[in-house]
């Protein structure tokens, strides 16, 4: 029996195929020298000729390279004025390109601090909720990993694997599900800084769990206002007590 043709599909037509993959390449170098400030906010992009020959590529190629920017945020396009670099505050940071060049290029850590900031926030919220919306068997989950943390405190690389298990049931427990998202989202690109990690030695990780503990008791005892306290101390402490010194001032 002979197979159907799919030469003429209207799918197989519409996959684009080389220029995605140069236009990914475009896009990332443009982010990243615009991240970086190579590009500074509010200058002019190269035309595209320019641009063409510096890339090796297409007009259509560059051209939706901008317009991929241009929906991060990172560029102004305006018929007849050219393409600008937008300025910081037009940046989409939850997108997780430019939040993960954002924390690459964070040399002064003030990125990084943001964002144990919006954890703070967030995650006392979600502890207030959890203390009043937690059902025995969120108590449980989070009991048990509260247990295994207790086991890991003298193999930090693992602990620290565990840690972000243990915040996770937490925010689970509250409902909360756009706060979740939101930590997640930004936690994970912190996490891939070493310079967010730091070195955590065994004493470390029992501070650590200290905290953990109290979060814990503060949920289990019905008190949103105690959780959420136990929860923003202990992020701060825990970043402060692993976070490099800020570069003085010039």
């Amino acid at each position: 029996m002979t197979e159907p043709s799919t030469a003429g599909s209207p799918l197989l037509r519409t996959v684009p195929r080389r220029p995605a993959r140069l236009g990914a390449v475009v896009v990332s170098e443009l982010l990243d020298r615009i991240v970086s400030g190579e590009l500074p906010q509010l200058s002019t992009l190269p035309n595209e000729p320019a641009l063409c020959e510096a890339f090796g590529v297409s007009r259509t190629v560059i051209r939706e390279a901008v317009k991929v920017l241009e929906e991060k945020g990172l560029l102004h396009a305006r018929q007849g004025h050219g393409t600008t670099v937008a300025p910081y505050d037009d940046w989409n940071l939850l997108d997780p390109m430019v939040l993960a060049a954002s924390v690459r290029h964070d040399h002064e850590l003030r990125m990084l601090d943001d964002i144990v900031d919006v954890r703070r926030v967030l995650e006392a919220q979600m502890a207030r909720q959890a203390a009043a919306n937690a059902r025995e068997a969120d108590l449980a989950e989070i009991s048990a990993l509260l247990g295994k943390l207790a086991e890991q405190v003298a193999t930090p690389s693992v602990y620290i694997l565990t840690d972000v298990d243990f915040h996770d049931a937490v925010m689970r427990a509250s409902g909360n599900r756009l706060a979740r998202a939101v930590v997640r989202t930004i936690h994970s690109e912190a996490r891939a800084s070493t310079r967010y990690n730091g070195e955590p030695r065994r004493s470390d990780c029992e501070a650590s769990n200290a905290g953990h503990a109290a979060i814990f008791q503060r949920i289990a005892d019905r008190d949103p206002e105690g959780a959420a306290q136990a929860m923003s101390e202990h992020i701060l402490r825990s970043w402060m007590s692993r976070r490099a010194p800020r570069p003085a001032a010039r």
